[in-house]
């Protein structure tokens, strides 16, 4: 069975930092392209960060700089570190799984609040 399991999100005031980890099992990880997506209430789905099986990453606009992705294969464990929070970035944050054949898995997602 197929699982993607997020953890590391909450509370944090605008300034602060985060980091998110995506823990998979059932899949061969390592040959899987993994990112990070995020929905905001009432708003759609929205690309953060992906990092291929090769290494390479790609981030949207608005959190290059702050954002960094990374994955440990060998913890079948991608992450997302968050610093210099807004209250904007304030969404539920998924983590998604692109298998070699284009087939995609997602979790259930990390709630992140950004507040004073």
């Amino acid at each position: 069975q197929i699982q993607l399991a997020e953890s590391g999100g909450g509370l944090v005031q605008p300034g602060g930092s985060l980091r998110l980890s995506c823990v998979a099992s059932g899949i061969a990880f390592r040959l899987y392209n993994m990112g990070w997506y995020r929905q905001a209430p009432g708003q759609q789905r929205e690309l953060v960060a992906t990092l291929t099986a090769g290494g390479s990453t790609n981030y949207a606009d608005f959190v290059k700089g702050r954002f960094t992705i990374s994955r440990d294969n060998a913890k079948n464990t991608v992450y997302l570190q968050m610093n210099s929070l807004r209250p904007e970035d304030t969404a539920v944050y998924l983590c998604n799984a692109l298998s070699p054949a284009t087939r995609d898995y997602w979790g259930q997602g990390t709630q992140v609040t950004v507040s004073s």
